[in-house]
């Protein structure tokens, strides 16, 4: 079977390269299409063929600079167009560059899949026709949970269409390093990632503090006025050693709900964060059942299963 992974903003180097290899040791013939990652080294291939179909020339140039949008705007239908000619036995999309573009552009010749990491991107989020459009292209949609299958097929998508294939683990064991009061916000900065409210949740937890880590895409000069010294700052799109050292010294990153890694609040809800927080601060036992609850997910939430998942609906289509 000849698997052709898409991913045309290389939004998510990592799960693409973990995924495509994944499916390569399953047994798949597999490529993946792309551009090229403009904040670091992509990933080497292991086990499939990657090729940058996408964006040869605005993904190096500008930076981030609002030039490189014209430049990259004459690119796409290029890019969608060399697309369109290929013929593997199913196309699998992990992302759409221009959702109300790619309404006319995205013609695919395979059977189809689309994986909805966002259920609906925030920019085009109050299109709903738009999204029902798209997501009537693809015979089956890939989603990472079972509230992300109900939030589509509320939408209106044929929940004969919706498969939940679990976010698998990217596993690390790094040292611990925490001083058993640093609580980590891990990730791209952006106004609805929640760092205000984690400072603000760090302020009221006695003698915690916060380390940020991830590349800011808005100006942090506010967030960092507000967190005076209770925060540390690591800011770029850093290498894996880097965010390896930054789970090490973290003593509660992000939870996993179904493992009870962790602590699940309502978006927002400063207060419930703080207490959420404390608990796992204050309390060894509780801290010590995330723990053990992360480390479940990491033994199960794997690479291979996932392929296995992906694979088996690939034969669907077949």
């Amino acid at each position: 079977m000849r698997v052709l992974l898409c991913d045309p903003p290389a939004f998510t180097p990592q799960y693409d390269h973990e995924l495509a290899a994944a499916l390569a040791r399953a047994g798949t013939d597999v490529e993946l299409v792309t551009s090229r990652f403009r904040f670091g080294e992509a990933p080497t291939p292991d086990g499939y063929v990657r090729r940058e179909l996408f964006y040869p020339w605005s993904s190096r140039a500008f930076g981030r600079s609002v030039l490189r949008l014209p430049l990259k705007g004459l690119e796409h239908p290029v890019g969608m167009a060399r697309l369109a000619r290929e013929q593997p036995d199913v196309v699998h999309l992990q992302w759409l560059s221009w959702p109300r573009v790619d309404r006319t552009l995205l013609r695919l010749r395979a059977p189809a899949v689309f994986t909805a990491h966002d259920l609906l991107p925030r920019r085009s989020e109050s299109d709903r026709d738009l999204w029902l459009d798209l997501f009537g292209r693809f015979r089956r949609i890939v989603v990472h949970s079972a509230r992300g299958r109900s939030v589509l097929a509320e939408l209106g998508v044929p929940e004969k269409r919706l498969h939940v294939v679990p976010h698998p683990v990217f596993r690390s064991d790094p040292p611990r390093a925490d001083d058993g009061r640093t609580l980590l916000a891990l990730g791209v900065i952006r106004s609805y990632k929640g760092v205000g409210d984690a400072i603000e949740a760090t302020k009221r937890i006695d003698g915690a503090h916060l380390l940020v880590v991830g590349d800011p895409l808005e100006p942090v000069d506010g967030y960092r006025a507000a967190a005076g010294d209770r925060a540390e700052w690591r800011l770029g799109y850093l290498p894996d050693a880097e965010l390896d050292r930054a789970l090490g010294e973290a003593t509660v990153a992000e939870p996993v709900q179904a493992f009870g890694a962790g602590r699940i609040v309502p978006a927002g809800d400063v207060a419930a964060l703080a207490e959420a927080a404390r608990e796992l601060l204050d309390d060894p036992v509780s801290l010590e059942a995330a723990r053990e609850g992360a480390r479940r997910a990491r033994a199960e939430l794997t690479w291979d299963r996932a392929a296995a998942a992906h694979v088996d609906l690939y034969r669907e289509l077949l």
